[in-house]
């Protein structure tokens, strides 16, 4: 890799996922870039996800129109958790109104090992896409990403979106060998598409583990933290930062962190400095404003952004986000004045 050169150099929001002095906080929303913004809506319409996903000029546009529009500190890479699997070969969709659906559910052994690998010549669009949307950000940052081996294989094992996750469940207590495999090769889909985007350009990752807080403690160790792990460790010698984020994940943070992220993503149920005393002082933290308060009057939204500002200060490094992502009807006029404050309430 090539020098980034002095510290002061690197963009905002990697000096704060590595816990090194900053001017301000930096901020961006998971799920800036689509549903939320008339503009995505007008050039998507009559474009399927998937084919939408997998086309790099519109791949690109998407990208950087939240960051045009707020002035967010950096982009999020747009593209779908199950895209790796589909450029892969298994067979899905993403249905509007549902998300992904698998049209045959893996949940025996011989499904699991007919499960296709993925290389990085399956996906030379996405390489395309990161390269020519790097350059059009000229030089605001872009976040790669990846879904995490748990969720990607809640969404393989169940067939789709699951509120209880009976079948993933049943399957890593009945068969742990055959859900160890699963996990393996997903880990493995999933190093190589943050790999590829990471060589195309990305300056940061985030590993999603979106549902995992529908697990224990106890299972997460046991089941999932090899797999989240084997993954962040497949691109630590490219030397970005990797955040690593989960949905209802306050009972697991500390094990999250310990399968080797550089900055821990918290939702909206902890406090920050509650998580950052959890961790032990040892990560930077990114989050954790609720998505639903973005529909609330100016005054109590900026009193809980303030708060989360002064909750981020407890920790080695903050970098100001929501703990889940925009939600498609929330007024993108207010994430506009959401970034607004952050960079000056923040400014040191």
């Amino acid at each position: 890799m090539t020098s980034q050169g002095p510290d002061t150099e690197l963009p905002l929001l990697i000096r704060a996922a590595r816990g090194l002095e900053v001017e301000r906080t930096p901020v961006w929303f998971m799920r800036q870039a689509g549903r939320s913004l008339p503009e995505y809506r007008a050039l998507r319409e009559g474009i399927p996800m998937l084919q939408a996903c997998r086309t790099p000029d519109l791949v690109t546009e998407i990208t950087v129109q939240p960051v045009r529009r707020h002035g967010v500190d950096a982009a999020i890479f747009f593209s779908d958790i199950v895209v790796p699997l589909a450029a892969a070969g298994v067979d899905l969709d993403i249905v509007p109104g549902v998300g992904p659906v698998i049209a045959s559910p893996i949940r025996d052994r011989a499904a699991v090992e007919a499960l296709p690998s993925l290389t990085a010549d399956q996906v030379p669009d996405i390489a395309q896409a990161v390269r020519q949307t790097v350059v059009e950000l000229d030089g605001v940052p872009l976040i790669g990403f990846a879904g995490a081996p748990f969720t990607l294989a809640s969404y393989l094992v169940e067939g789709g979106p699951s509120r209880n996750h009976e079948h993933t469940k049943a399957l890593m207590h009945g068969d742990p060998q055959t859900w160890d495999l699963l996990c393996s090769k997903l880990a493995a889909i999933a190093t190589t598409y943050l790999r590829v985007q990471i060589e195309a350009g990305a300056r940061a990752v985030q590993l999603f583990d979106s549902w995992v807080g529908a697990l224990s403690r106890e299972d997460y160790v046991r089941y999932v933290q090899p797999h989240s792990a084997a993954v962040l460790a497949g691109v630590a010698d490219l030397g970005v930062p990797r955040i690593h984020f989960g949905v209802g994940t306050g009972e697991l943070l500390t094990v999250m962190g310990e399968a080797g992220a550089d900055v821990v993503g918290v939702d909206f149920r902890v406090p920050l400095d509650e998580a950052n005393a959890r961790l032990g002082g040892r990560y930077p933290l990114q989050g954790n404003l609720d998505p639903a308060l973005l529909f609330a009057p100016w005054e109590p939204l900026e009193r809980s952004i303030d708060a989360i500002l002064d909750a981020g200060r407890a920790a080695p490094g903050h970098i100001f986000n929501l703990g889940h992502g925009v939600l498609p009807d929330t007024d993108p006029d207010v994430i506009t004045r959401v970034v607004q404050r952050v960079h000056s309430r923040s400014a040191r």
